[in-house]
Parts: C-alpha cells; sequence; structure tokens
C-alpha cells in the first residue's frame, strides 16, 4: 500500500521506525544507481559505528536505551532488614539512567573502478546527526573532511529533528537535500521543501563533466513505504514525532482519515 502523502511522510521520522526506513532508503538508492554508473563506477554501501546518549525527548520510544530502576520490593526489603538501621528509609522513587547506545549509520560511496577513488558520498542524516552530542560531533568531522576534498557530497536532510548543518540558506524548510561539486565549492545546490511538497528529483555528480544521473528520491522513498509494509505498523492515532503545527496537523489529518 503506497504512503497517502505526497512527499516525505511526519510519522517514518519516529525513532524505531527511521532507522528501517533508512536503511531500505540505502539500498534503494545503491539498486536504482548501480545499472546507470557501471562497470565505471561501484555504488558500495558504508558504516560507521559510535557510542551515543540519547536526549530524554528520544528515550523510550521503540529501542530500549534506558535503565529503569524500580522501588524495591517487599521480599527484598525483608530480606535485607537485618541490615537496616532502626531509622527508617525514605520511600524511593523511580529514575531513568540514560544509557549510551551503540548507533550505526549507513551511507553510499560511489567509487570509481578500477582504482577506487571516492568520487562522491552520498548520505542520509539521521536525528542523532542533527542533535547535540557524540552522534552530530562525529558527522560534522567527516562532513568538514569531505568538503576539504575533492569528492562530491549529496546530504539528504528527510528529519524535522534537530537543527539542520551549517549552510547559508536562502530559506527554512522542514526538509532539504544538498549537493556539492567539489569543484564549485563553497557554492552549492540546496534543495528545500515542506512536508506538503513532493521530494525533489537531484542530480548526483561524477567527476568534472560527466552526465549526472537523477537521483527520484520521492519515488525511492515511495517504494521504500510501500515494499516494506509501513502501512502496516504506522500508529496514525498517536501524532508524528517531532509535532506539527497546528496547520499542518490539520492538512494530514485530511490524507489519514
Amino acid at each position: 500500500m503506497p504512503t497517502p502523502f505526497p512527499g516525505m511522510e511526519p510519522w517514518l521520522e519516529r525513532r524505531g521506525i527511521w532507522e528501517q526506513v533508512h536503511t531500505g532508503l540505502i539500498v534503494s538508492i545503491q539498486r536504482f544507481l548501480t545499472p546507470l554508473l557501471r562497470p565505471r563506477y561501484h555504488v558500495g554501501i558504508e558504516e560507521r559505528t559510535y557510542l551515543a546518549i540519547l536526549p530524554p525527548e528520544e528515550q523510550n520510544t521503540g529501542i530500549p536505551d534506558v535503565l529503569i530502576v524500580e522501588p524495591q520490593r517487599e521480599s527484598d526489603a525483608q530480606a535485607s532488614a537485618s541490615f537496616q538501621s532502626s531509622t527508617a528509609r525514605a520511600a524511593p522513587m523511580v529514575a531513568e539512567l540514560p544509557m549510551p547506545e551503540e548507533v550505526k549509520e549507513r551511507f553510499l560511496e560511489i567509487r570509481s573502478v578500477p582504482d577506487q577513488q571516492v568520487i562522491t558520498v552520498i548520505e542520509i542524516l539521521s536525528p542523532s546527526n542533527k542533535l547535540a552530542g557524540e552522534g552530530r560531533e562525529q558527522y560534522e568531522r567527516k562532513r568538514f573532511k569531505v568538503l576539504g576534498s575533492r569528492t562530491n557530497l549529496v546530504e539528504i536532510d528527510l528529519v524535522r529533528t534537530g537543527q539542520p548543518l551549517p549552510m547559508k540558506a536562502p530559506a527554512a524548510s522542514d526538509y532539504r537535500v544538498v549537493v556539492s561539486r567539489a569543484a564549485r565549492r563553497p557554492r552549492a545546490d540546496v534543495y528545500l521543501f515542506g512536508l506538503r511538497d513532493s521530494i525533489p528529483t537531484v542530480p548526483v555528480p561524477l567527476r568534472s563533466g560527466e552526465p549526472e544521473p537523477d537521483l527520484p528520491l520521492n519515488q525511492l522513498l515511495h517504494e521504500v513505504y510501500d515494499l516494506g509494509g509501513f502501512d502496516l505498523v504506522l500508529d496514525y492515532r498517536t501524532p508524528p514525532q517531532p509535532a506539527l503545527s497546528e496547520a499542518d496537523t490539520a492538512w494530514a489529518a485530511s490524507f489519514i482519515r
């Protein structure tokens, strides 16, 4: 079943769902580009791993990442009675301790054949790349390294969580795609779009002067939604995360009634 939305669907941004969408879209882009670029280029899936601690608002949303401390049970209290002083203990409250979580993020590298030179990196941002913390710091270091090299960058931002990556953009937007060609830096093409828009088709830069294949992101995302059966797991009775504005909430409701 296809998504009811014209472009990005906000319910797909929920933690626990987005990780599946991210992986599916990475694989779909690889499968789409490979027949267009072979035999001169290889499109490979790469991975980086790091430890991150999520902020409170990202906890308890589908992936276990906190330690739940329960009050002491009566049997436990009786067993340890001999160790207690005559002074009564205060009743404890329940606390949640943030726990470090191993985060794996996949991205694409287009390498020339046979010398395996990295020509273009394709990144699909996750909330951890946009929130303050280790995830953002690691990604910004990787981003600066790419921008300081002769490698092209395609950066796809389909999540509203967190702050956009550094960029002097002409306007604000819900979502964005940056296409940075090494030969044109610091200038880059940016595609700004909102919840109510289709995701734009963007070019994938290769070596300077070579034809750039078009990447139909809207089509690929909708195929991921359909083939992944996300209509079976999304709960439209609960608001999306992050929450929508009042106007966008009313607009979205017209698609999911």
